[in-house]
């Protein structure tokens, strides 16, 4: 099968590719459906949970204000904001687009499965066992980093930017497709930023990073980390810490991941 890879032409790995991007485009296509077709599940009990004073995350946090004998400090009570929608098309354009979106997240292990077996061929055979995993491990740490956005960081970036006023006269009444664009975003972003140590094995493989270039650079990958945190959440400190913090964690592993994957390759070459 790797003979055969090796002497296709260009433009035959560009059909081959064609042909997993169509299948991927189909995919994303039917969950979208599927997503369309169940709208209240989508919205009522998904992207509008963050909103509802009864969320898991926040129930979370006034038990734990009671524990700690802070009474309802931690508590929300009441929605800080009404939501509204401010043009004709809005709420229809919005569903269309949340369906996509729900579309491309419930077809992604499906999406780097058809990645996977487009590159696999040109790998040799103890890589390819080597990585058997890589769908699940991808498809988890994706789905993973979708729940943190959804359970942590949301219900902070709702709470905070739905509650602050710059003056009590001003009250705040957000559109929906501003709280959908918060609330998608910051999972979206979370679930990709997740695929880091996918991410380093593959440079890692390729010979284009190092365990030792990743160890120069940590400071410099800490400063990207904090900026990247301040862009993908509200500006209070606290969003950005929890943000920061797992990417930090996700990076100090990849340098782990990077170091084993340096280490076999030796041992293979010997």
């Amino acid at each position: 099968m790797q003979d055969k890879e090796s002497e296709m032409s260009f433009l035959d790995h560009l059909e081959i590719f064609r042909w997993h991007l169509i299948r991927s485009v189909f995919a994303i296509l039917l969950f979208a459906i599927l997503a369309f077709l169940f709208k209240n599940f989508i919205f009522d009990i998904v992207l509008l949970g963050p909103k509802n004073p009864e969320f898991f995350t926040y129930r979370l946090l006034c038990d734990i204000s009671n524990l700690l004998g802070l009474n309802d400090a931690l508590c929300l009570k009441e929605s800080p904001f009404i939501l509204m929608n401010i043009t004709m098309s809005g709420q229809f354009s919005t569903h269309i687009k949340v369906s996509f979106l729900a579309g491309f997240v419930l077809a992604f292990p499906y999406i780097i499965w058809e990645f996977w077996r487009f590159i696999r061929p040109a790998l040799h055979q103890n890589e390819s066992k080597q990585v058997k995993w890589f769908v699940f491990i991808s498809s988890l740490l994706f789905f993973i980093g979708i729940l943190f956005g959804y359970y942590v960081i949301s219900p902070l970036s709702v709470n905070f930017l739905g509650s602050y006023q710059v003056s009590p006269n001003v009250a705040n009444q957000i559109s929906l497709t501003s709280f959908i664009s918060t609330v998608s975003t910051v999972c979206l972003a979370n679930g990709i930023i997740f695929e880091l140590p996918v991410v380093v094995y593959f440079l890692a493989k390729s010979g284009l990073i190092t365990p030792e270039l990743m160890r120069i650079y940590r400071k410099h990958a800490i400063v990207c980390t904090l900026i990247l945190s301040a862009v993908i959440t509200p500006p209070d400190i606290t969003s950005q810490i929890l943000v920061s913090m797992p990417i930090i964690i996700l990076y100090e592993i990849s340098i782990l991941i990077c170091s084993r994957v340096i280490k076999n390759r030796h041992k293979l070459n010997r």
